[in-house]
């Protein structure tokens, strides 16, 4: 019998189905994420997918699910009433946060709120030490008053965060078991479980989100887990993390912050897949759908990752203006638009797109759903990029003449210029905001953009992929097979896994080795049995970093740490590690300053899915195009259109083209030539310029 494992993404405006059978074959599927609830989309899409490919529920051997659904409660404050118990005199540690203005010159800077009202922060008696000792013992009555009244004022979830908490969980974990004992019906979370590493504003930060979209979660997967079971389902229902693994469902539940990029963050999980794949080690992957942009790094086939993210920033483009959450994620920088993304003329009389969104009701106007506003996606079917007669493989038919008349009215005529100029205006605008953002991104980090390809991926990321690498400068590009629902393609290459932290202060010519190593094995044996619990009990993987820094420094940066047992002769191996990481991120290191470390991490991972997937067994490399069309690429082209099943490695195709899939479209400007590779991978390379014209341009077509 043929097995099947099965990704499912939701999105804001889409829900991908993407399925691996046990015989090499991959099918895709794609349907509008449906609100208020999404599960119903989830549970609708996977019923027609199953029925039409013939397929039966005990054939599904896994799913893995990735969703946005916890970012959008913290973003849109949706989630449960929640309580803080702190130490007495930190009842506003989450208001006055760092003490910084993210923007120094805004007298009328907006600062987050926190997710927990003033009224509802509350303090009880206990002190412990910076080194965890019992400075002052916790007053267990005022614990149970506390309780009580919360429960007297409708309070659903308690977060628990007392002063270095990291070193010593003593205290936090007896308000937990008082509150199992006395009011069994609220969701508590204790900072000591779900960040147990020092900073005091950002452990409080991350622990109240945890917990106030935790009876949410644990609800959602719930009620998807009966709705599957009912259905016949047998398998195993996995979670992707943030950080790049998976987790149970089990797990997902109790730490809900740990799957709050759960969602985007399978496409770079994919797009390192395919760096292997393709043989492109460096990769920057351009993931675009319907709502946001997003732009992150895969260097050697492994994505960069961090342990500092922001929710719901004040100013969207501006860090420090969040919520910070302190958790292990994939390093992702949102860039700029989606395709439904609103294009509008502000207050100055200048064309702006974004950030608010059709979604997908009533969507673009191109969708004929209501929508009356004009979105990136409109501006690109106008241009020619998209075929009204063929999205989402002929299954949704899009109205061209909506598109203009709502760029028109809402735009152009305000602008005083002509509908073409308005919609390349809107595309152009788009491109160039995200390529500038993750070229600031690559510097940010140390790198040099010029030296990576780009990666598309999302519903819209090939249609804008092409221009973005013109503007990046940037010669290759990988197009992987449905790019559109590449996210949950990544899932499905993801193996189990699990992040630990503790934070150990100290110089690393004092250090504790024998006090290191004891965190360490904790933190291993943890996962250990998470994975054992999950049904992994070989090869099984540790990977170790530190996070350290010079003193008097107050950033650290991440450096990797050698597996067994670490002693004082292991202190030359870290030390080089460190400087090398430095010199990567900031040219230099120095020699004599003194180093400090301060957070040790473990990452516990279970083997990599094995993937079968089909490769070209030979095929016909003189493709003839399905159709052609006139696309605007700053004048119209006369533009052939290629199927991109009708591809096989040994093609050549000369750029301006465009390659239509049921999931995504791939633009390629006139500068490219296209190529596939043996995994069908359709991969783009710049053309040779003689004397700045590109060698075997088309011409551009007349007047159209």
């Amino acid at each position: 019998m043929v097995t099947i494992r099965a990704g499912v993404d939701i999105g804001g405006t889409f829900t991908d189905f993407v399925f691996l059978t046990s015989d090499g074959k991959r099918f895709f599927g794609k349907t509008l994420t449906t609100y208020p609830d999404p599960s119903e989309g989830f549970i609708n899409g996977l019923q027609e997918n199953m029925e039409k490919h013939g397929w039966r529920y005990d054939q599904l051997e896994s799913i893995i699910h990735g969703t946005t659904l916890v970012v959008n409660a913290l973003i849109e404050r949706k989630g449960a009433k929640t309580g803080l118990i702190t130490t007495k005199g930190f009842r506003d540690q989450l208001e006055i946060a760092t003490e910084s203005r993210y923007d120094l010159y805004d007298l009328m800077v907006d600062n987050p709120k926190p997710l927990v009202p003033r009224a509802l922060r509350k303090t009880v008696t206990e002190r412990l030490t910076s080194d965890g000792s019992v400075l002052t013992k916790l007053d267990e009555q005022e614990v149970e008053e506390t309780l009580k009244q919360f429960v007297n004022e409708g309070v659903e979830a308690v977060a628990v965060c007392f002063l270095h908490s990291y070193r010593n969980d003593l205290h936090e974990k007896k308000v937990k078991e008082i509150a199992e004992r006395i009011a069994p019906q609220l969701h508590v979370s204790i900072s000591s479980e779900v960040s147990p590493e020092i900073r005091e504003y950002q452990r409080s930060s991350t622990t109240v989100a945890n917990v106030f979209v935790k009876p949410l979660v644990e609800r959602y997967l719930g009620s998807l887990e009966r709705a599957l079971v009912e259905k016949g389902f047998k398998g195993t229902f996995l979670m992707m993390l943030s950080g790049g693994g998976t987790c149970t469902l089990e797990t997902a539940a109790k730490f809900p912050i740990r799957i709050l990029e759960s969602g985007p963050v399978g496409g770079t999980i994919s797009g390192a897949h395919y760096s292997k794949q393709a043989k492109e080690n460096s990769l920057i992957v351009f993931d675009m759908g319907g709502t946001t942009a997003k732009a992150s790094l895969v260097d050697e086939g492994v994505p960069l990752t961090t342990t500092e993210f922001e929710v719901g920033r004040a100013d969207r483009f501006m860090k420090g203006s969040g919520m910070p959450v302190k958790v292990p994620v994939v390093e992702m920088i949102e860039i700029g638009a989606g395709g439904g993304s609103i294009a509008h003329v502000n207050r100055l009389g200048l064309l702006k797109v974004g950030p608010e969104s059709a979604s997908s009701k009533p969507g673009p106007a191109s969708y004929n759903l209501g929508g009356l506003e004009p979105t990136v996606t409109d501006a690109d079917l106008v241009l020619g990029y998209l075929n009204p007669d063929y999205f989402l493989g002929g299954e949704m038919n899009l109205s061209v003449d909506k598109a203009k008349e709502a760029i028109r009215k809402k735009v152009a005529e305000r602008l005083g210029m002509s509908t073409i100029e308005v919609a390349w205006g809107i595309h152009q605008l788009v491109n160039e905001n995200m390529a500038s953002a993750a070229r600031i991104h690559a510097v940010e980090k140390g790198k040099d953009v010029r030296k990576y390809g780009l990666f598309a991926s999302g519903g819209a990321g090939p249609v804008h992929v092409g221009n973005v690498a013109e503007i990046l400068g940037v010669d290759t590009i990988v197009h992987p097979v449905g790019a559109g629902v590449n996210s949950a393609f990544g899932f499905l290459t993801s193996p189990l896994a699990f992040d630990f932290v503790r934070s150990f202060y100290s110089r690393l010519d004092d250090l504790d080795w024998a006090h290191v190593m004891r965190l360490l094995n904790e933190m291993e044996a943890e996962g250990y049995e998470l994975l054992k619990r999950a049904g992994v009990s070989e090869q099984i993987s540790i990977v170790r970093k530190a996070e350290m820094k010079y003193k008097g420094q107050t950033h650290e940066i991440t450096v990797s740490i050698p597996n067994g047992t670490l002693t004082e002769a292991s202190k030359g191996d870290i030390v080089n590690n460190f400087k090398q990481a430095y010199r990567e991120l900031y040219a230099e290191a120095n020699e004599d300053m003194v180093i400090e470390t301060l957070n040790w991490r473990v990452v516990v991972e279970g083997p990599d899915p094995e993937l079968t997937l089909e490769q070209a067994e030979g095929g016909d490399v003189f493709v003839e195009p399905k159709s052609t069309r006139h696309v605007y690429f700053d004048g119209w082209f006369e533009t052939n259109v290629y199927e991109r099943n009708d591809l096989n490695p040994g093609v050549d195709i000369d750029g301006p083209a465009i390659i239509e899939e049921r999931e995504s479209t791939l633009v390629v400007p006139p500068s490219f030539r296209v190529s596939v590779d043996q995994f069908y991978n359709v991969k783009l390379h710049r053309k040779t310029a003689k004397g700045g014209v590109f060698v075997g341009e088309h011409e551009k077509a007349r007047s159209v």
